[in-house]
């Protein structure tokens, strides 16, 4: 194989790989995409009230690094809600976080927290809700601010699929996936969230 065929070898392969990460790929979504889609997500009832999640985490080989359960509980006061999320970790490490959330112009909103750099930036699009934010994790994971796609998919029975990709450097680190659903053994999502 002459160099030149090689440098256009090269050039073909970084092209297609560069196409599939823009057109085929979990980061190629665009809320757009999920404009017409029901039911319609609507963050101040879907994220009301207590709620139920379980999720597993995987690392940057594709493998199960941790699973987790969690207990969160939204409240909302007009356009300005708090997420309060308590995981327990398959290791047994327990963690708190609490989200700051406020609607913004249209089907926008902010999300702050603790562990979070800056603020996050949201989009509702039918029933789809994308949520882009940099995590910073504790020190004894090693203190990386990684950059962080949340994009959660509403069910028609309520259930919330959560998928998220971790990436540092461009270089995706890890995946989660968890579910989210009302938690009626705590008690009944009574408060009206319109």
């Amino acid at each position: 194989m002459t160099l030149t065929a090689l440098a256009t070898f090269l050039g073909v392969v970084v092209c297609a790989i560069v196409a599939k990460l823009r057109l085929l790929s979990f980061r190629a979504q665009r809320p757009g995409d999920y404009a017409a889609t029901s039911p319609e997500f609507d963050i101040k009832r879907d994220l009301n009230g207590p709620i139920m999640s379980e999720g597993v985490i995987y690392g940057p080989t594709g493998r199960m690094t941790s699973s987790f359960v969690a207990r969160m509980h939204g409240e909302w006061d007009g356009d300005s809600g708090t997420l309060t999320e308590d995981f327990v970790y398959s290791s047994g490490v327990t963690m708190q976080r609490k989200w700051n959330l406020t609607m913004g112009p249209g089907k926008t909103f902010v999300a702050k927290a603790d562990d979070i750099e800056g603020s996050g930036q949201g989009v509702i699009s039918g029933s789809t809700v994308m949520l882009r934010y940099r995590i910073r994790l504790p020190e004894e994971s090693g203190g990386h601010v990684l950059d962080t796609t949340d994009w959660m998919y509403l069910m028609g029975d309520g259930t919330i699929m959560n998928r998220s990709e971790m990436r540092k450097f461009g270089i995706k680190v890890a995946e989660l996936i968890a579910s989210m659903r009302p938690d009626s053994a705590t008690s009944h999502r009574s408060v009206d969230a319109s």
